[in-house]
Parts: structure tokens; C-alpha cells; sequence
């Protein structure tokens, strides 16, 4: 078993069910996982909020949670937090979950395929057009491609295309590396020191979750900054 899970470059490649062109592979099932436990979680913890100062444990997680990410956003965005929280905190939440769970045995990190990866990125790339139009319009977001002059317009479609696929391949690269360094150490160490491993890769996991999702917002912050905003920034007060 372990020598499998050494020599297997994705999830993609365990299949727990195949029926014609109908394919259940390791990637789906722990994503569905994923997917479950943040729904069941979210409703267990919220059908009782409480208001006064004592409240379950559950729920002070969550406001600190909850508090951090939108911290977060509102150091980029500046405005609008609500409208960008619910897109960046459940990728930052479904990543955070992913990486986190790795400690359990015959768990395989959804985020160490290309495919989820590569989904993620696809998300983030649409989601800057979309929350882009929204704040400016399509004719002035359209105008940003052609700025400062439209010679630029490939360049700008080509720096789209290449931060998507930068996104893809950093979180897969760094989760699936470090899932394989972890696995050949099991089989050729003594127990001790894949522990430590196992320890650095749940931090591992948090930060490239925190990565994701903040340059996810950077993106979509730049895409709702008008070209006003961006030529005169706003002026503080001495």
C-alpha cells in the first residue's frame, strides 16, 4: 500500500467506482467530503448563534474565522466586503479543510490534483470579469485592456491567462510535493521524524490556503479599481 501511494502522482488516478464513461476517482470523493463537512458544519453552528457573551466554542472559531477573512478583504478592497466575502472565504474555507485533513489515514488532499486546482483558478478567472462589470460597467472594464494604449491588449489577455495558471500550478505543486515527501519518509524513516513533516504540512497547507485566497482578492480587487482611483489615489490626511 504504501509503495501505491508513493508511486501515484494524483488522486485523480485512485478510482473507487468505473461504469463506462461514468468514473469515481479519489479527487471526487474527498472533494464531495469537503464539500459536506463545511455545508453540515456551517448549519450545525449557526442554527443556534448566540449574542451574549457566552457562546459555544464552535461559534467563537467562527467569528474569529469569519473576522480574519474579512479583515483581510477589507485591507485590499478598501469597500464592498460583504459583496467579495462569500466568493473568497469559501475557497479559502474548501483549501484551508483540504490541506487539513491529511493527518487522516487513506485521506488524500483534494488540492494535490491538477484538476481541483486548475477548477479553483478557473473560478478566480471568471470572478474577476464578473465582480470587474459589476463595479465599473462592461465599457469601462473592457477600456483596461486597451490601456495605455491597445498594443497592450495581448499583453493584457496573456497576463490574465498566465496568473490563472500560476494560481493552478503553485497550490498543486506545493501540496502534491510535500504529500510524496511525506509518503516515501514513511516507508524509509523512523516514525519521529514524519511526524514533524506531517506537523509542517498542516502549516504548509494554512498558508498556501491564505496564499490562494489573497491573491485571489488582489485580482479581483484590481479589477474593480477605476482608472480614476488608480490615477489618483486617495489622499491621507497628515
Amino acid at each position: 500500500m504504501e509503495i501505491v501511494a508513493i508511486n501515484q502522482i494524483s488522486p485523480d488516478q485512485v478510482i473507487f467506482f468505473a461504469w463506462k464513461f461514468v468514473t469515481i476517482n479519489a479527487t471526487l470523493v474527498y472533494t464531495w467530503l469537503i464539500m459536506g463537512i463545511l455545508v453540515v458544519g456551517s448549519v450545525l453552528i449557526t442554527r443556534n448563534l448566540s449574542t451574549e457573551r457566552t457562546m459555544s466554542r464552535w461559534q467563537n472559531l467562527m467569528e474569529v474565522i469569519v473576522t480574519g477573512i474579512r479583515g483581510e478583504i477589507r485591507e485590499m478592497a478598501k469597500d464592498g466586503v460583504d459583496t467579495y466575502f462569500p466568493f473568497i472565504g469559501t475557497i479559502f474555507l474548501f483549501i484551508l479543510l483540504s490541506n487539513l485533513l491529511t493527518f487522516l489515514p487513506g485521506y488524500v488532499a483534494p488540492t494535490s490534483s491538477l484538476t481541483t486546482t486548475s477548477a479553483l483558478a478557473i473560478l478566480v478567472f471568471f470572478a474577476v470579469p464578473i465582480y470587474g462589470i459589476s463595479k465599473q460597467g462592461i465599457i469601462e472594464y473592457l477600456k483596461e485592456y486597451i490601456r495605455p494604449n491597445p498594443i497592450f491588449f495581448p499583453f493584457h489577455v496573456m497576463g490574465e491567462l498566465s496568473r490563472t495558471l500560476a494560481l493552478a500550478v503553485r497550490l498543486f505543486g506545493n501540496l502534491m510535493s510535500h504529500e510524496k515527501v511525506v509518503a516515501i519518509l514513511l516507508a524509509v524513516t523512523p516514525l519521529f521524524f514524519p511526524i514533524v513533516m506531517q506537523a509542517l504540512g498542516l502549516l504548509i497547507g494554512l498558508i498556501q490556503a491564505y496564499i490562494f485566497a489573497v491573491l485571489a482578492m488582489v485580482y479581483i480587487a484590481s479589477a474593480t479599481q477605476t482608472h480614476e482611483e488608480g490615477e489618483h489615489p486617495p489622499k491621507t490626511s497628515s
